[in-house]
């Protein structure tokens, strides 16, 4: 167990280091930030969601190959918004910010597992390290021009 722990934090390094190193405009405008959070699953199934259950908060369609999670509303306001990129221990993928949680959920986010009921089941819960791009803070003007900037 303790080996399994040392390898993810060493793959959430490196990536971190890779995702830092990609362009320096990129570099100087984000920085990463880290953080432990319940980490769930859930699936594109009418019974799990409200209305069209492949369309999530922000009107993106949820795919099974773009890998994308939501998140529980505090962390909106912590910088996790639409299209942030996360990296979570344990997988190699790079997610994006797709969709949101009920308001219930705090320090939460959600892996998108498309119609895999199974998979998302076996996923079960538990606490992980993400690290999310925000923004680096420079005044009011320049997180506006960056948030323009991001798709």
């Amino acid at each position: 167990m303790h080996a399994l722990k040392s390898a993810t934090r060493a793959t959430l390094a490196l990536l971190l280091l890779a995702c830092s190193c990609t362009g320096r405009d990129t570099a100087d405008a984000y920085e990463w930030k880290e953080m432990e959070v319940m980490t769930t699953a859930y699936n594109s199934l009418s019974w799990q969601t409200e209305g069209n259950p492949a369309i999530a908060a922000w009107g993106d369609t949820l795919r099974p190959d773009r890998p994308s999670v939501a998140v529980s509303r505090d962390l909106v306001k912590l910088g996790l918004k639409r299209n942030t990129p996360v990296l979570i221990e344990g997988f190699t993928d790079t997610f994006l910010v797709k969709d949101k949680m009920n308001a219930r959920f705090k320090r939460h986010i959600d892996i998108y597992m498309g119609k895999d009921l199974f998979k998302a089941r076996e996923f079960g819960r538990c606490r992980l390290k993400i690290a999310y791009r925000v923004p680096k803070s420079g005044g009011a003007d320049s997180l506006q021009t960056q948030e323009k900037q991001q798709p």
